[in-house]
C-alpha cells in the first residue's frame, strides 16, 4: 500500500511542521497514526495516510454512521435523535446564507442522504456527490435520493447552485485545493458554500487529546483550527461570513471519545464533557467542537460590502 507521508503542510505549504500526537484508529483498523501539527497557519494533518484508491476499505464499518445509518448501540440512537434537530439548523443556515426559501443545492459527501431529503421536502432541488457504492445504495433504499459518484463533481455545470455544502466533508478530500477551487465555479453569483469541519482547538478535543474521536484517522486527512480554515478560505478567495456553531457534536464526540479512552460506555462523563463543551462553544463559536462556515465568493463579499458602505 503506497502511503502519503507530508514534507510541507498540506494545508498552508509551510515547512514549519511536526508530530504532536500519535491517535488510534478505533473504527476499522485499530492502527496508529502520527497527527503532525503547522506553525504557519496552526492546522494540522494525518502523516502516513492511504492514497484516494485505497482509503476506501477504512470505512467499510457498520459503526461508520454516516454511510450505514446504524441505531445500535446507545451512542448512535442519541446521534439519530439529535439528527433531526440539526437537519432543521442546516435548512436554516443556508436559507438565511442564500436569501432564498427555495433553489438548488450541491451535498458533497451525501452519505445516506438525509441531509438531502430534508431539503427535498421543503422545496429545494437537489444534488448529492458520495463516494461510497455502499451510502449510495442505503440513500436510494432509505430516502429515494439517486445520489452520484464523487468524480461527477468536475462534469458538473458552472454556475448551476446557490449554496453548495459540505458536513465534515472535507477533512476527507484528498485533492484539498483543486475541491475548493472547483467549487467556486460551481456556485451561482452570489451563491454561498458551508463547510462544516471539526475543532481540535475545541474544549472537548483538548481534554480527550490522542483519544478525540474527531480525529478519526486515517479518515481525516486534515485536522482544522478555526484560523488554519479562515487562512485555507482565504488562499480560494472565499470570504468568510459568518461562523455558527455546531453545539451538540461536542456530546457525540464525547461519549465516543470517553468509550477510547476508558474502554467502557462511560454514559454520565462522555454527557459531561460534552455539556462543558457545549456551554464554551455557545459563549465563543471558536470554541465549539464543530463549526459551520459560510462563505461566499471574495468577489461577491465585496459587492455587498460597498453596497453596505
Amino acid at each position: 500500500m503506497s502511503l502519503i507521508y507530508h514534507n510541507h503542510c498540506p494545508i498552508c505549504g509551510s515547512s514549519q511542521i511536526h508530530k504532536v500526537l500519535t491517535a488510534k484508529d478505533y473504527t476499522v483498523s485499530k492502527s496508529s497514526f502520527d497527527i503532525f501539527h503547522c506553525g504557519g497557519c496552526a492546522g494540522r494533518f494525518t502523516q502516513n495516510v492511504p492514497g484516494p484508491s485505497e482509503i476506501g476499505r477504512y470505512y467499510q464499518s457498520q459503526e461508520y454512521i454516516s454511510h450505514s445509518e446504524t441505531k445500535q448501540g446507545l451512542i448512535n440512537r442519541l446521534y439519530h435523535n439529535v439528527r433531526k434537530i440539526t437537519l432543521r439548523s442546516k435548512h436554516n443556515w443556508v436559507k438565511q446564507s442564500t436569501g432564498q426559501k427555495a433553489g438548488s443545492v450541491l451535498d458533497i459527501g451525501s452519505g445516506t442522504g438525509a441531509f438531502l431529503h430534508y431539503m427535498k421536502q421543503v422545496g429545494w432541488e437537489v444534488t448529492g456527490l458520495e463516494p461510497d457504492e455502499i451510502a449510495r445504495k442505503n440513500a436510494k433504499d432509505i430516502y429515494g435520493i439517486e445520489a452520484r459518484p464523487i468524480e461527477d463533481l468536475y462534469t458538473l455545470p458552472a454556475q448551476q447552485f446557490d449554496a453548495i455544502t459540505m458536513w465534515h466533508v472535507l477533512e476527507h478530500v484528498h485533492e484539498l485545493h483543486r475541491y475548493l477551487d472547483h467549487l467556486k465555479t460551481l456556485l451561482k453569483p452570489g451563491g454561498s458554500l458551508l463547510i462544516a469541519v471539526p475543532n481540535y482547538t475545541s474544549a472537548d478535543a483538548g481534554y480527550y487529546q490522542e483519544y478525540w474521536a474527531a480525529y478519526d484517522v486515517p479518515r481525516h486527512l486534515y485536522h482544522f483550527s478555526p484560523s488554519s480554515m479562515e487562512q485555507l478560505l482565504s488562499q480560494h478567495h472565499f470570504q468568510l461570513v459568518k461562523k455558527h456553531p455546531m453545539v451538540f457534536d461536542g456530546f457525540y464526540v464525547s461519549l465516543l471519545s470517553e468509550k477510547y479512552k476508558t474502554g467502557k460506555s462511560r454514559l454520565i462523563q462522555g454527557f459531561l464533557h460534552g455539556l462543558l463543551s457545549y456551554r464554551k462553544g455557545l459563549k465563543n463559536v471558536d470554541r465549539c467542537s464543530s463549526i459551520v462556515y459560510e462563505c461566499k465568493g471574495e468577489f461577491h463579499a465585496k459587492k455587498l460590502r460597498s453596497k453596505e458602505a
